[in-house]
């Protein structure tokens, strides 16, 4: 009987708030396919609705030297033909799975196989590539050399010809029973990569340098079907319906050399074409390929795939296609169709295997091989499936029967900062006979290694257990499913913690021009000024609506406009801990020591301040950021800046007119203007009403709070007298009247 555990959320607060001594827990969760799948598998399956199970039980069928296994040929007797990279070899695997050399070709490389007569096969080899026909026996011959440097596919038609995929020419040959051909197809391809043979007899070619599938018919007239952004068709495979999928790769098998061999032993990098490989002198050594993100974009114009590895066509008999599977992170090595009609996609480089199935079709991750990248694809008549892989080069085959225990690795997670850890829980099927064990470790570098704790016991309840690993700033879980005959499904696991507390920092405080405010975006009626609340109580808690992200910039302030007699105070400020911060604004006047609240509880880094309630004078103000909104009153921090001096002076100038006099016809009106704290600024003068014009001081300079003027008229004052206007630096305005009698 099947087990549903249901997990409550309050129950994981409660137990992490408990153990925290905190309000504000933050947590790792995996719930979906897409989160499962970045950890690391054993003997696991992942379906698309993110169930954890136990997947296929593996074997593993041989191990060979070679670092690459590249292609896979059914022998007559129920056994196997392998292909090996590095050096050149074909070893054959009998249906008992015993292993031997079959063949040792003097190439380096053997991309493909191909069935002969009575029970032979065709083997093509690169560089410098040639087609050689193996007996039963294991006797060789060569069969057919085109002349190229690659051989990538061979495929043979039920005439008994066989089609050699080539390159760096991108040709195609046919070659019959006798070894005798020719060309049959030149692309304007660097490299024909794939090769397969439909039911009516034509030739299905895929192309590198652009990627594309053409029909090639029995005349050598090719038909284009497919033109994909990738770079690399890597290979095509037909369903039982006539269906052909086709994989697509970013990048010509590998994207980037291989890591430079030691210096002892002697070894230099060989291109294949599709490979790095290394040739060593002394000994054979495996060599990571490299990552098949190539991020080329196709010579048709189609939109750039740099973000995706490849992806999986399929193509109806009619020779509409659709986009079946497309992945940023696997690149599609090769197809297969299983016994029950499912399309299985093996991938690299992470080894992993996924099957597709439903309506629409959905992935399952089926397994993950111990090896980067799985290479080869067989189905035998029993419906069993064989891989091979590469990274290492090994043969695996998949059982009918489920693993009776596997194990799941999440990736490391990363708390940004030493944290303490909550609970952890988990959810999931768990039918009479399995178990799911859930351990965790933790550690302070990004990838796993001595330095990091053990793993801990199992957790005993799946409701919410404790986290027993140390404080650090990464955490990793494990679970281990078992079963006999049938499979538990772990469906989600969430694990608790809070990050040490770190200091909230102000960054900055800009203190705009006086009288500079900022509408309140999208407000109505009377527009409100943003930051500006009652000036008369600044214990007073403010409770505006529009909350403003702590780790953005500065909130949105509006239409700007002016004030009289307000400042506008702006900063910026964050908290690691992404922790809700709440703001004190204090403020002094120059040679004070002591600070004054100007206001408390603030939730957004704005406030003008009516500074006509302060004397006049130079001023600082300081912004402290605190995040006890956020943490326990024992734990909780603050941060602070003080600005720089600025000036508030509410009082206009004055002017002192000393004396009118006439010189000949011109009038000349002396005056004073003075100011108790700021520079005088502009000057101006208007004659009966007309424009204002500037006047300059005797000085020429306008730069003290006392300046001397002289205005100059061309004739006496006028009916409507002279008009005097002095503006100081902080926009403070006085006028005066000089009347034609010079009063």
């Amino acid at each position: 009987m099947s087990k549903t555990r249901v997990l409550g959320v309050a129950a994981v607060l409660a137990a992490a708030a408990a153990s925290l001594h905190a309000s504000s827990a933050k947590f790792f969760r995996a719930t979906t396919q897409s989160e499962f799948l970045k950890g690391d598998v054993q003997n696991l399956s992942i379906d698309n609705r993110g169930q954890v199970t136990l997947g296929p039980a593996t074997d593993l069928v041989y191990e060979p030297s070679a670092p690459f296994l590249w292609c896979l040929l059914p022998a007559s007797d129920g056994g196997l033909f392998v292909g090996s990279g590095n050096d050149g070899k074909v070893f054959r695997v009998d249906a008992q799975g015993k292993a031997s050399a079959f063949f040792d070709a003097p190439e380096l490389e053997v991309h493909a196989l191909a069935p002969a007569p009575d029970g032979g096969l065709y083997v093509g080899t690169s560089p410098d590539g040639k087609v050689y026909k193996l007996a039963r026996s294991g006797a060789s011959t060569s069969f057919f050399d085109p002349g190229e440097k690659y051989i990538w596919a061979l495929a043979t038609d039920a005439r008994g010809n066989i089609f050699v995929a080539t390159g760096e020419k991108g040709v195609v040959y046919k070659v019959g029973p006798d070894g005798k051909g020719a060309a049959f197809y030149k692309s304007k391809a660097t490299n024909v990569t794939a090769l397969a043979v439909d039911r009516t007899g034509n030739l299905l070619v895929g192309t590198e340098s652009p990627a594309r599938v053409l029909r090639i018919d029995a005349d050598g007239k090719a038909f284009l079907l497919l033109d994909t952004p990738f770079e690399e068709i890597r290979a095509l495979r037909f369903d039982d319906k006539g269906a052909l999928y086709v994989a697509a790769v970013s990048g010509r098998g590998a994207g980037a050399a291989p890591p430079a061999p030691p210096a002892e032993t002697g070894a230099a990098v060989v291109d294949t074409g599709r490979t790095p490989v290394a040739v060593v002198t002394t000994e054979v050594t495996a060599v990571s390929v490299g990552d098949l993100s190539g991020g080329a974009t196709s010579a048709s114009g189609h939109e750039d795939k740099r973000s995706a590895k490849g992806a999986v066509y399929r193509v109806s008999p009619d020779g509409l296609w659709d986009e079946f599977w497309q992945s940023s992170d696997d690149s599609p090595y090769d197809l297969a169709i299983d016994a029950q009609g499912r399309l299985v996609i093996a991938t690299g480089n992470k080894g992993k295997i996924y099957r597709f199935e439903g309506d629409p079709p959905q992935p399952t991750l089926v397994t993950r091989a111990p090896a980067q990248q799985v290479t080869a694809l067989y189905k035998n008549s029993r419906g069993e499936l064989y891989y091979a892989t590469a990274n290492p080069g090994k043969l695996f085959r998949l059982s009918a029967d489920l693993a009776a225990q596997g194990t799941y690795e999440s990736e490391p997670h990363d708390a940004q900062v030493v944290a303490s850890w909550g609970a952890i829980r988990w959810r999931g099927t768990f039918p009479s006979g399995t178990k799911v064990e859930i351990s965790t470790r933790s550690g302070n570098t990004e990838t796993p290694d001595d330095t990091w704790s053990n793993w801990s016991a199992p957790y005993p309840a799946a409701d919410g257990s404790p986290i027993t690993s140390p404080k650090a700033r990464f955490l990793q879980w494990r679970a281990t499913l078992s079963g006999r005959s049938q499979s538990p499904a772990l469906t989600s696991v969430t694990a608790a913690y809070l990050q040490r507390n770190l200091r909230p920092v102000v960054h900055s405080i800009t203190v705009h021009p006086p009288g500079i405010v900022f509408q309140k975006p999208f407000s109505t009626g009377d527009p409100d000024l943003a930051g500006f609340e009652n000036q008369s109580t600044p214990d007073r808690k403010l409770t505006n609506a529009a909350m403003t992200a702590q780790n953005g910039p500065t909130p949105a302030l509006g239409r700007r406009t002016y004030q009289k007699g307000l400042q506008t105070l702006v900063w910026r400020a964050d908290d690691e801990n992404d922790d809700e911060l709440r703001y004190e604004i204090d403020y002094r006047r120059e040679g004070e020591v002591a600070w004054r609240v100007l206001r408390r509880d603030l939730d957004e880094p704005i406030l003008v301040w009516d500074t006509t309630t302060v004397p006049n004078g130079t001023y600082f103000v300081r912004v402290i950021a605190s995040d006890a909104a956020s943490n326990a009153p024992d734990t909780a921090l603050t941060g602070e800046l003080v600005s720089s001096a600025f000036e508030i002076d509410n009082t206009p100038p004055e002017i002192f007119v000393r004396g009118v006099r006439t010189e000949g016809a011109r009038t000349i009106v002396t005056f004073d203007v003075t100011d108790d704290h700021s520079p005088v600024q502009r000057v101006e003068y208007s004659l009966d009403g007309l424009d204002w014009r500037p006047v300059f001081p005797a000085d020429g300079i306008a730069d003290s709070r006392q300046e001397h003027y002289e205005v100059t008229l061309d004739g006496a004052i006028g009916p409507h007298g002279l008009s005097l206007r002095a503006s100081d630096a902080m926009n403070n305005v006085a006028t005066s009247q000089v009347d034609s009698s010079g009063r």
